[in-house]
């Protein structure tokens, strides 16, 4: 909404760094939306500063930047066009509780700005994290061909987050103001350390110091919704009025790296996209499903009957699974010192793990195998109840799917690609329907999708598509400031 500062420099410095293609062009728009704005709100002194921003985003490497008037925009004024209503439950809470109709009219504006614009990508702050998350969802709703990327809040040398509204705080209030940042930032420590957060404390202090809250909450990063503290992340919000200049900041509350688990059906690409996902990330890649390879393999090769559980046991107990990363290549699997990568992919393998999977006692030392390697998060988890049984606190579940036939065909050109020998497309998909029926039916941790797992359907997706959409996800549930994208 213009008066340009670092923050927005920031943003458009991120958009240069993104590969889009040759053709990629920079935008910098610039609004101020009459409808975002409350009756006593600050609409007529909101800082505009047309030929600052136009130097700023020039000098950071914007190829245009776009101020239009609210006639341009609203040619008939701005109460005859189309107006968009978010669903209530994403303003219940934090500025949205006590900003009737804002995020209304960035809704409306935004969908505006966009038809007209029509990008292909959308750069937002996350310092406005619950307008972040309604765009998203917006966006997400409507089905527009976006992607949209967060940045980082951006904050001076003293910590506190920049804002076009800072320019109406005096010496002295800028001095007070930076107890905000210094108290979420203690705050979030003493999460971190295992002490209890205390709002009311929290609150107290802020008051002391001058500052007038105006809302504390604790939230679901994705659905806004309120939350404690405790083994998922969250964020702590705050509002308050610094003399007469209302500020807003979070920070995120976390005791443990983030964990991605997602669940699935066999043959839906899961361990392709999800080794590569992890990979950008910086997250461990946990395949589970070449566990229960592993071990269906040492029964197998040892010949052991599937009612012999005391043998099964015996072999569990002195059992060594590593998996070793190759920058080149897929993931290696070791079992006992021995490389199984390709034989545990076989048909024999593949026609039985399934039976294995099943007993009590495989799953119930491979779960805590899992959850011992997964106790300190920073990890990506695949398989078919991850979301389920093994990680049920997960910061997010993925539920990975395509239909029978797609994945028929995914698993030919699979085992083409390894020398195997390859069935007849309709058979694999035979295979492929009966593995789902024993999957889904089997009475300990069957397959099914999470109650808040995201479902993708990734029939006529390639792979980077999926990969990207599952980067969507992950940043729409946990932040770049918590977790960024490496590359």
């Amino acid at each position: 909404m213009g008066g340009l500062h670092k923050g927005h420099a920031e943003l458009i410095k991120v958009a240069n760094q993104t590969s889009l293609g040759e053709s990629k062009r920079v935008l910098v728009s610039v609004f101020i939306n009459p409808l975002q704005f409350g009756p006593k709100e600050d609409f007529e002194s909101y800082p505009r500063t047309l030929n600052n921003d136009c130097n700023l985003a020039q000098k950071n490497g914007a190829d245009a930047i776009w101020a239009p008037s609210v006639n341009e925009i609203f040619p008939n004024g701005i109460n005859s066009h189309f107006s968009i209503k978010v669903p209530k439950h994403l303003t219940t809470h934090l500025c949205g509780s006590c900003r009737p109709g804002h995020f209304d009219g960035v809704a409306s504006v935004i969908v505006r700005l966009l038809s007209l614009v029509k990008p292909k990508l959308l750069i937002l702050g996350e310092k406005d994290w619950q307008q972040l998350v309604i765009i998203r969802h917006l966006i997400d709703d409507l089905g527009l061909p976006i992607h949209i990327k967060g940045v980082p809040t951006i904050r001076d040398k003293h910590g506190l987050a920049l804002s076009s509204r800072n320019s109406y705080l005096k010496a002295n209030e800028k001095e007070t103001a930076l107890h905000l940042p210094r108290l979420l930032k203690e705050s979030a420590k003493d999460v971190k350390n295992g002490l209890f957060l205390n709002k009311e404390k929290l609150s107290s202090k802020l008051e002391k110091y001058g500052l007038k809250v105006e809302y504390i909450e604790t939230v679901d990063p994705y659905q806004l919704q309120p939350m404690k503290e405790g083994k998922q992340l969250c964020m702590l919000a705050v509002a308050l009025k610094c003399g007469e200049t209302r500020l807003i900041d979070h920070t995120f509350l976390m005791t443990h790296q983030p964990i991605v688990a997602i669940d699935g059906p066999a043959g839906a690409g899961k361990s392709t996209v999800t080794r590569e996902f992890a990979r950008r990330l910086g997250l461990l890649y946990l395949d589970t499903g070449a566990m229960y390879r592993a071990v269906t393999w040492i029964i197998q090769e040892k010949n052991i009957e599937l009612n012999d559980d005391d043998a099964i046991q015996i072999n569990l107990n002195n059992l060594d699974i590593k998996f070793e990363v190759s920058p080149n290549g897929p993931q290696t699997v070791w079992v006992n010192g021995q490389d199984v990568s390709n034989i545990i992919r076989s048909q024999s393998i593949t026609k039985l793990v399934s039976k294995v999977a099943c007993k009590p006692i495989v799953r119930e030392y491979l779960t805590t195998m899992q959850r011992r390697m997964g106790e300190d998060g920073g990890i990506v988890a695949e398989g078919r109840d991850i979301g389920t049984a093994v990680f049920p606190h997960a910061e997010l579940k993925i539920f990975l799917t395509a239909s029978a036939s797609e994945r028929a065909k995914r698993r030919s050109i699979d085992l083409k690609q390894r020398g195997l020998p390859v069935p007849s497309l309709k058979d694999l998909e035979s295979q492929i329907t009966e593995r789902d029926n024993l999957d889904s039916s089997r009475d300990i941790a069957p397959l099914k999708k999470a109650e808040d797992a995201i479902e993708i359907i990734t029939d006529g997706m390639n792979i980077e598509a999926v990969i990207t959409k599952m980067l969507n996800l992950f940043h729409s549930h946990i932040p770049e400031e918590v977790w960024p994208t490496t590359y």
